[in-house]
């Protein structure tokens, strides 16, 4: 992903998207050099080499599985949040052009199958986190569910692991960092005006920035 520097954010930002998503798109290439990709909740961890762990499951119909060799395979994971675009009539100033507002975090890294009996574990941590967000509902588990119908939903995935370096993390916040405060404070009008959940998040995610940035 092309980051342009006025719009970077450095890992710290970038795990805190991932883990507040926590939602996005695997790809990886077939021997053909074909992409394939799905798209699949994850859940995500630093590393003592400062870079991240990435795990997650497909389902075993998914053949994306049978592409990852023993020593891994390269792959990236795509993990985006709120987007909206912004007219050039909201600036408020003259010769401005439409533009894409987004936050998006791209990490590339190795690929690699866990052993079957890491799938219950891993698709408790898994639900633990959704079902935390629900609260004050009390939390669904696994128990809930009888012993032989867990064993076969678990059996009907596959899980995996992505281990990503440092170098292997690019992110940005693309939130026209690079122009003024008139043109901001018209933005972020235009975008609530809108209404929808998405604009709404990206005006509240301007105006954080903008406020660290004067100070």
């Amino acid at each position: 992903m092309y980051v342009h520097p006025a719009f970077h954010i450095d890992h710290d930002q970038a795990f805190r998207l991932l883990q507040d998503r926590a939602f996005g798109t695997l790809v990886v290439a077939d021997p053909a050099a074909r992409p394939a990709a799905v798209h699949l909740p994850f859940l995500a961890h630093r590393t003592a080499e400062q870079g991240f762990r990435v795990e997650l499951h497909v389902a075993r119909a998914n053949r994306l599985h049978e592409l990852i060799s023993p020593e891994g395979q390269p792959a990236l994971l795509t993990c985006q949040g709120p987007d909206a675009y912004i007219s050039p009539d909201w600036y408020g100033t003259p010769n401005q052009v439409p533009t894409w507002t987004y936050v998006a975090v791209h990490l590339t890294g190795k690929l690699f199958v866990l052993p079957e009996q890491d799938g219950p574990a891993h698709l408790d941590r898994l639900s633990a986190k959704f079902e935390n967000r629900l609260l004050p509902k009390h939390p669904w588990t696994a128990d809930k569910m009888n012993v032989s119908r867990r064993a076969a939903m678990t059996r009907a995935v596959v899980t995996l692991d992505l281990i990503v370096p440092p170098d292997g993390i690019d992110a940005q916040s693309k939130l026209i960092q690079h122009k003024g405060s008139v043109e901001h404070q018209g933005a972020i009008a235009g975008l609530r005006a809108r209404g929808d959940a998405s604009s709404v998040a990206i005006a509240a995610m301007m105006e954080k920035s903008w406020a660290a940035r004067d100070g």
